[in-house]
């Protein structure tokens, strides 16, 4: 989900390490869980990068998120092919205009939610969800955690989320798959609460596209 990732997330250390010191992991972790507590909505760019996998192909797309809590997103890629991922907070629909069809699939309930993109919608929880360690990040000025589910997950191993050590935003997430590939997302212009609209999350299936029901058979 975008396709498979995506909820999870962060790190928090003191801005000067007096002394040289930072919290338990677990205790950085509820320390991003309590602050995306408070967070009602988000917007975002991000860029997309895949590398890895059975094939050792790389691959990188651009577009923009809109999040608001309970379980609504909208993930618009704009390059280098246009995809639609949106959830109403019910159903999730994919679509990609080239293929002439939209995907339509239930959103995972709160205690099957342990994706990081279903954790920033407001689903899932990260000390409940997850075992948390520190992890080295790529990521300039970032911090980031590794998040081992505690219930294996058909989509991904493992997760790492990078984040600003003193606001908490997201700055980067990253998933492993069992196929050896890892999913990136790289955040930027990262804007918290400003009060998006619920029409923003509805999706209309465009004329002509073929509707396929996931798990249905349909």
């Amino acid at each position: 989900m975008i396709r498979v990732l995506l909820p999870a997330l962060l790190a928090i250390v003191p801005a000067v390490a007096v002394a040289q010191t930072r919290p338990a992991a677990v205790d950085t972790a509820r320390a991003l869980q309590d602050k995306y507590d408070r967070v009602k909505d988000f917007t975002a760019d991000f860029v997309h990068t895949y590398e890895g996998g059975v094939l050792k192909r790389k691959s990188t797309e651009r577009g923009t998120v809109q999040i608001k809590k309970p379980g609504r997103m909208r993930w618009e890629y704009t390059a280098p092919e246009k995809k639609t991922f949106v959830s109403d907070g019910v159903k999730i629909y994919s679509h990609i205009p080239a293929d002439k069809q939209v995907i339509v699939s239930d959103v995972p309930g709160a205690d099957q939610a342990t994706t990081a993109v279903l954790f920033l919608a407001g689903k899932g929880n990260l000390l409940r969800d997850f075992d948390v360690t520190y992890f080295d990040t790529p990521v300039a000025g970032a911090i980031a955690l590794r998040l081992n589910p505690r219930q294996k997950q058909r989509d991904y191993d493992w997760l790492i989320v990078a984040v600003d050590p003193a606001t908490l935003q997201i700055r980067a997430l990253t998933a492993a798959d069992q196929q050896g590939g890892r999913s990136t997302f790289e955040f930027s212009n990262y804007r918290e609460n400003t009060g998006i609209a619920d029409n923003v999350f509805a999706f209309k299936i465009p004329r002509g596209a073929d509707v396929i029901h996931a798990g249905s058979g349909r």
